[in-house]
C-alpha cells in the first residue's frame, strides 16, 4: 500500500516546519476579517501557527502574522485569537 504524503507547513511564530495537522490556520477573508480556521478549509489568505500561545505572541511581536496575511491586525484581534486557540494536543510516541 502506498504511503500518503504528509503536508508540511511553517509556523509563522517559531518558523518550524511541522505537519499541517499540528498547526492551526489563521485566515483573512475577502472582507478583511481575521479569524481562526479550525477546519483548514475556509476561503481566504491563510497563515499557520503552532497550537500554543507562545508562538502566537512571537508572531505578533515580530509582525510575522501581519506580513503573512498582508494586513494590519488590531490588538483586540490578537486577544480574541489567543482566547480561541485550541490547546496543543499531546502525542503518544
Amino acid at each position: 500500500m502506498k504511503q500518503r504524503k504528509v503536508p508540511i507547513r511553517m509556523c509563522v511564530g517559531c518558523r518550524q516546519n511541522l505537519p499541517k495537522k499540528q498547526l492551526v490556520r489563521i485566515v483573512k477573508n475577502k472582507d478583511g476579517d481575521v479569524s481562526l480556521d479550525l477546519s483548514g478549509k475556509m476561503a481566504g489568505r491563510g497563515a499557520y501557527v503552532c497550537r500554543n500561545e507562545a508562538c502566537l505572541l512571537k508572531a505578533q511581536k515580530s509582525k510575522a502574522l501581519q506580513r503573512a496575511l498582508e494586513c494590519n491586525i488590531d490588538e483586540a484581534i490578537f486577544i480574541r485569537l489567543k482566547d480561541e486557540l485550541p490547546e496543543e494536543e499531546e502525542e503518544d510516541e
